[in-house]
């Protein structure tokens, strides 16, 4: 699966997306660990960073199929 990163998270990983394989599917917390292991330190961004998956935020409950699009969404903010 893709996953997309976005302002910080981009500077964090210095890419803009990367692959993830995946055998059948994954849970959020399966996802944040694979990330972790790729990027260490990224977990601490976890809290306040949403999912989403082929354009539409993922919940906790969410699962991930090989072939998604994920996208790792940092709290946005501006004047």
């Amino acid at each position: 699966m893709k996953v997309k990163f976005f302002a910080h998270l981009r500077d964090l990983t210095q890419c803009g997306e990367t692959e993830i394989a995946a055998q059948g599917t994954l849970t959020p917390d399966a996802l944040w660990s694979a990330l972790e292991q790729r990027f260490p330190g990224i977990i601490r961004h976890k809290t306040h960073t949403r999912l989403a998956r082929n354009f539409t935020y993922a919940d906790a409950g969410a699962i991930f199929h090989e072939g998604d699009e994920i996208a790792l969404i940092p709290p946005v903010s501006g004047g």
